[in-house]
């Protein structure tokens, strides 16, 4: 070997190492992959996945403005001046699949403003559902069970359903549309009366059943006020009777009424031994839907709506309604009795998302 074969050997060997050193001074990070939002299809359309996780969430709500005159087809006597209600309501459902189930997590949030006056913020319905078995205040299981009365505003002026209330439940599903629920509950505060709420260890008690089929629907629930130590039962039929008309009817008894209303069953709101409601939903364009109400209980008072819903754009509907109410020994919540007629009418929009 020469100088020069020697030099050029060394010269070479030293840039390679000098490469090589240079080479792992300079590491460049490989981008981490971007995880975008994915939707979920397992539980109905607006569901997406939680980025890192197997858990989907729906976000929804609507924003409702209401203006309401003439006369008050609840409690008698005029209104004198305008009622106007604003609300904001906003939901989060979140689900997922385990071992024992569906895992789901339901919160209602809701933001009221009426007449000036800022109702603050509420959350009627938060519970924790697995399976079937759920705890938490939900709206009260015997007006909830067999459904709510028709597309009407104003839809209970004869009232079948009580207010929300801490509760624990399950819930059957069987197959070909049967279920069948079992629940007790906490009762509730309701215009500054605590009468509803239990006030020992034994609770509000119900049980129920549904068959669900493509001609409609029919149910039923029995349910014990363990405060008045009363019963009441409840039942309803739905009927398809094309792809465009559905007509309903419902009925429900309760046991021991106290025509005073100091007893009072937290599971029967309305005034006798019994009460009916029937209704009818008839979608008449691409874009509106009739719906009528008509309403009686046992102590003579009778109550009867209409509307139409108008879909003027996609998620946002135009419904006016028009009531009518004829009281009969109805007894106000301070205790007067009216007999008297009322007619009124309301208008809403509401912008679903």
């Amino acid at each position: 070997m020469n100088i020069k074969s020697f030099f050029l050997g060394s010269a070479a060997a030293l840039v390679a190492v000098t490469g090589a050193r240079a080479a792992d001074a300079v590491v460049i990070a490989e981008p981490e992959p971007v995880e975008y939002v994915r939707v979920c299809d397992a539980y109905g359309a607006g569901f997406f996945y939680l980025p890192g996780t197997e858990t989907c969430l729906k976000i929804s709500g609507y924003v409702r403005y209401d203006a309401q005159g003439g006369d008050d087809v609840y409690n008698g006597g005029e209104l004198d001046t305008w009622v106007k209600h604003t609300r904001a309501e906003v939901r989060f459902d979140a689900r997922s699949e385990t071992e024992l189930g569906t895992l789901r997590s339901y919160i209602q949030s809701r933001f009221d403003y009426e007449d000036g006056l800022d109702e603050g913020a509420s959350i009627p319905q938060a519970f924790i559902e697995l399976g079937g078995f759920r705890v938490g205040v939900a709206d009260e299981i015997f007006g909830a069970w067999d459904g709510y009365a028709g597309d009407i505003i104003q839809d209970d002026v004869i009232n079948y359903n009580s207010w929300e209330s801490n509760q624990i439940s399950y819930t059957f599903q069987g197959g070909n549309g049967f279920s069948a629920i079992i629940a007790a509950e906490q009762g509730s505060v309701h215009d500054g009366y605590d009468d509803y709420v239990i006030d020992n260890y034994m609770p509000h008690v119900m049980a129920g059943l549904k068959l669900e089929q493509g001609w409609g629907k029919i149910s039923g629930i029995v349910g014990y006020d363990s405060n008045v130590e009363e019963f009441a039962a409840k039942a309803r039929l739905d009927v398809n009777v094309t792809d465009k008309v559905m007509l309903w009817a419902m009925g429900a008894y309760q046991s021991g009424y106290d025509d005073t209303r100091v007893e009072r069953n937290f599971l029967t709101p309305w005034q006798g031994d019994w009460a009916a409601w029937g209704g009818i939903a008839a979608k008449v364009t691409d874009k509106a839907t009739i719906n009528g109400q008509a309403a009686y209980e046992s102590e003579g008072t009778y109550a009867l709506a209409l509307n139409v819903a108008y879909e003027l754009v996609p998620g946002f509907m135009i419904t006016p309604e028009i009531n009518y109410t004829k009281f009969e020994d109805f007894r106000r919540s301070d205790g007067t009795l009216v007999n008297d007629d009322a007619f009124g009418g309301i208008i809403r929009f509401q912008r679903n998302f």
